[in-house]
């Protein structure tokens, strides 16, 4: 992709409240599902998967982020 020298700061921007969002509701979800599995006695070992998962998506994201960063 292509884009204008003054497109670039905006199109950073947008990816940083992106991966900040991204990691406010996963850290929400997490809690969520921790506090609900500890009311009705479940095993909440699950939230470390949802954790994992999400780390991927947010390690993904980076690896983009960075590629984008390096062409600025």
């Amino acid at each position: 992709m292509v884009f204008g020298a003054d497109k670039v700061p905006e199109i950073a921007r947008g990816l940083a409240k992106g991966m900040r969002t991204l990691k406010d509701a996963t850290n929400d979800i997490k809690n969520e599902i921790t506090k609900s599995a500890e009311k009705n006695g479940l095993d909440s070992s699950i939230t470390k998967e949802i954790g994992d998962n999400l780390k991927k998506v947010k390690d993904d994201l980076e690896d983009f982020t960075g590629s984008v960063k390096r062409k600025l």
